[in-house]
């Protein structure tokens, strides 16, 4: 099953990395401790959860960040949403937020979505953009991009940093 992708443009491509440019992108969002994911929470909004009752198609990718001792996971609305015309969610512990637009630099790998193979390749990234000399601006990023019945070998998954980065 195919689903919208968060749309960006490569502006540098390596055999480690490339970077990407994303223009700002609306999400929503819940924070969690432990092994509640919050992801039944952000399923329930586009499933129709919310306060107008709108059924909102799954995009790509699913992310999770670190934030203030807890983690954040995120679903990505689709592009006709803005922060004013998406629908106000029903629980109060799912947010609306607006990603800046900017530049992160992403490593893909495919396997489970494991902290283990995630921070293998955050830590494969990190060391490649510091050869780079290229700065990360805050915590490493998983995305995923597949449901839990793709075979391990097809999945797609990625760690991202948002980085300082310019053409030059």
């Amino acid at each position: 099953m195919a689903y919208d992708e968060a749309p960006y443009q490569i502006m540098q491509e390596n055999d480690n990395f490339e970077i990407r440019f994303y223009d700002e992108r609306i999400v929503i969002q819940t924070s969690f401790q432990g092994s509640n994911s919050g992801f039944q929470k952000l399923f329930k909004y586009i499933s129709g959860n919310n306060q107008s009752s709108t059924k909102i198609e799954m995009t790509t990718p699913v992310t999770m960040l670190p934030d203030q001792g807890q983690m954040v996971m995120q679903f990505f609305l689709p592009e006709r949403f803005d922060l004013s015309s998406a629908p106000l969610p029903a629980d109060d512990s799912v947010e609306i937020a607006s990603i800046e637009e900017g530049y992160f630099a992403v490593i893909q790998y495919s396997g489970f979505a494991s902290d283990k193979n995630f921070l293998k390749h955050v830590a494969i990234l990190k060391n490649s953009l510091d050869q780079a000399q290229i700065e990360t601006k805050g915590p490493a990023i998983k995305a995923t991009y597949n449901g839990p019945f793709t075979l391990p070998n097809l999945r797609r998954n990625e760690a991202m940093f948002l980085v300082n980065w310019s053409k030059n």
